[in-house]
């Protein structure tokens, strides 16, 4: 199978921090390498990758000179020689000298749809050679009322994330994402402060949201709750791994939330609010604790002794390994190609 793949051109893949699409791109390439197939990657050109890296020359999805230089990369090697399949994660224009061919194309969305664009891009299309994934069935949910959708949810490698069953008497905390309302860092000092529990928090800080953090985060920072910035994997990997409980108290409809994976593979369990892909990913008693309230989340975490670690683990095994979802995309590829429809 000759398989292209198509990324923005903001990070490159895998990033070297924050970047949870770019990071499941580099998992899917270098998988597909590794299992015999030969693969093309349209990325960022400090991408590292086992894949053919084809290197934008355009810095973003954002200005048209740089769509434009970007398209032609992609559509000169597509057209220039034939793949099995072409599945994107980048924006849908990308598609667009593809969609009235009869390859199967494969559009995955890692944030919300916007259904105007998917159905023109249906309605353009080759009969039936355009389908859709979402991270979570709340997004491809969204989708499969106009187009062919499937819930794919977003992964890790089991093999980085180190299983810690044992965590000391005094473990924090952690909230570990981009330090912005919507995140809910403010609910997570909160909810420690409650508990009497450590915290730590690690994220970058988005320029707009700089005064966010000097006012609801910053005065409260202590001994007892620290901020620690971005976080590389490795870093990553440890303080998940040493948490009593990673918090999601989002504010917004989070379509995956890949630190959720990546904490359940280090047998962390998850609070988080019941809103988009969390009812999914979290299942209540088992990996963790779904909330709706803040007083809510504070009674789950002096509950999160009755969770067992290495049932997380073994969870995150079973729904979000690299080797699970690896082999989820290839047969949804193999569906997609042998299809008759695909072929018609």
């Amino acid at each position: 199978m000759k398989i292209a793949i198509i990324a923005d051109p903001e990070l490159p893949v895998p990033p070297l921090l924050y970047g949870g699409i770019e990071r499941i791109i580099a998992m899917l390439a270098n998988g597909y390498v590794n299992l015999g197939y030969e693969v093309s990657l349209f990325a960022h050109a400090d991408s590292k990758t086992a894949a053919k890296l084809f290197a934008y020359t355009g810095k973003t999805s954002r200005r048209f000179s740089d769509i434009l230089q970007n398209s032609f990369l992609i559509n000169k090697e597509l057209l220039s020689h034939r793949y099995d399949i072409i599945h994107s994660f980048g924006r849908l224009i990308y598609l667009l000298p593809q969609l009235p061919l009869s390859v199967p194309k494969l559009m995955s969305y890692q944030r919300e749809p916007t259904i105007s664009q998917v159905k023109k891009a249906k309605k353009i299309s080759r009969s039936n050679s355009l389908a859709f994934t979402g991270c979570s069935a709340y997004i491809s949910n969204q989708i499969l009322p106009y187009a062919p959708a499937y819930p794919i949810f977003n992964g890790v490698d089991l093999a980085f994330y180190h299983f810690n069953n044992e965590i000391s008497a005094d473990a924090p905390l952690v909230f570990l994402g981009r330090i912005e309302p919507i995140k809910g860092t403010h609910t997570a000092i909160q909810v420690a402060l409650a508990t009497k529990k450590k915290l730590v928090i690690a994220g970058n800080i988005p320029n707009e949201y700089i005064n966010y953090f000097e006012q609801e985060i910053k005065p409260h920072l202590s001994d007892e709750i620290t901020y620690i910035g971005a976080v590389n994997d490795e870093q990553k990997n440890n303080i998940l791994g040493s948490a009593l409980a990673l918090l999601m108290p989002i504010e917004w409809d989070e379509p995956f939330g890949i630190v959720m994976a990546e904490a359940m593979a280090c047998g962390t369990p998850v609070i988080g609010f019941y809103r988009g892909s969390v009812p999914e990913v979290i299942i209540s008693g088992v990996n963790g604790f779904r909330c709706n309230t803040l007083e809510e989340m504070i009674v789950a975490v002096k509950s999160i002794g009755t969770i067992d670690r290495k049932t997380v683990r073994e969870d995150a095994a079973q729904r979000f390994s690299s080797h699970v979802i690896i082999n989820q995309y290839l047969d949804l590829y193999s569906k997609l190609i042998n299809s008759e429809d695909f072929n018609s």
